[in-house]
Parts: structure tokens; sequence; C-alpha cells
């Protein structure tokens, strides 16, 4: 029975590489993998996922006005599975075209992705991966103290915490720092005395 897996970490967990080596594995065997990301992810180029340790793949890019469901049928009906990168900027809706795959076409959907923004807020499409998907797992990553890392905290270019400004930011190591939840308070604490 095929079911929509949620895997989720902080800035830093490895969840790009493990996407892309879990569509190795399943090509290896001789499997088809459907592997798509929100276009609104650009950092790799606009049909391109890309880890930080080296890794990419040509892609299919999702448009916020995408259906996702439709599009699996009209050019992807014979894959094996899905998988997605970067869940967390998919729209409720296509969270549920995911679902909809899952539940009427059994191919499993596996959805890579970050739980929430630099403010701790939950991503709509990781919210609704949250409240609908089979299995939820999350990717470990540690912040510089040696606890585990659960905030993805924005920086300026002075390396200074952002408390303020639009959700969606694209960045890599240079505008975000997966860091605890202690360190998070405690560095914005002394940061706004100075």
């Amino acid at each position: 029975m095929a079911k929509l897996y949620f895997k989720y970490g902080a800035m830093g967990s490895s969840k790009t590489a493990q996407a892309l080596i879990t569509r190795f594995n399943y090509e290896e065997r001789g499997m088809r993998v459907w592997l798509i990301k929100p276009a609104t992810d650009t950092r790799d180029g606009a049909d391109v996922i890309g880890s930080r340790i080296g890794l990419s793949e040509k892609c299919t890019p999702i448009g916020r006005e995408d259906d996702i469901y439709r599009m699996f049928l009209e050019s992807h009906a014979g894959d094996d599975v899905i998988i997605a990168d970067e869940c967390q900027f998919f729209t409720r809706e296509q969270i549920d075209q995911l679902r909809l795959i899952v539940n009427e076409v059994e191919v499993p959907v596996l959805c890579f992705g970050l739980r929430t923004d630099f403010l701790t807020n939950c991503f709509p499409g990781s919210l609704r991966l949250f409240e609908i998907a089979d299995s939820i797992a999350e990717i470990k990553t540690i912040c510089t103290c040696g606890s585990k890392a659960t905030v993805n905290a924005r920086i300026d270019g002075r390396g200074r915490i952002v408390t303020s400004g639009s959700q969606v930011m694209l960045g890599g190591n240079d505008s975000y720092v997966a860091m605890c939840h202690r360190c998070y308070i405690e560095r914005i604490r002394k940061e706004s005395k100075e």
C-alpha cells in the first residue's frame, strides 16, 4: 500500500542529499522516479535539485498554480514513485494533490523539506504534511553547542539574527544557520542589547 511520507529537518540536515540518494536507490532497482520541486526554489537552477555536498539531478519545477495530480496523470502515470524536495514551498492544495496520487493511483510520495521558517512558524506545505502524511520522520542535525538543531535562524550580512521579514528568502549557509531553540533565543537577547 502506497504512503505519503514527510521527512523534515533544519537547514543543513542533509534533506536534499537524502532525497537524491533515495532517487538513486529506486532507479538502481529499475524503477521510474518523478523528481519534483517547487519552482520557487531557483538556487541551483529552475529545473535542478542540488545538495550542499555536490549531488544534483534534473527535476520538474512545480509552479504555485500547477495541479500536481493532473500533471502526474498526463505525463508521469507510469512512474513508480514521486520524490519532492523543498516541499515546504508547495501550497496546501498541492500537498492535497500529492495525497490524492497516493490514495487514487497508489504511488508512494516522499516529501523532504523544512518544518519551520526563520521565525519558527510552520510553512503551509509542511503544516499540511504534518496533518495528512502517513509517515513523519525527522532528519536530525546539531547546533554549535551540540544540542539538536530545530531552528533555521536567518542571518544578515553582519552575521546577526534576523527577526522580521518575508517568510520565504532563498539562501544557504550564507543566509541561514541551524540552531537549538535555547541558543537561538539567547543570541537574539544578546544581539538586542548590542
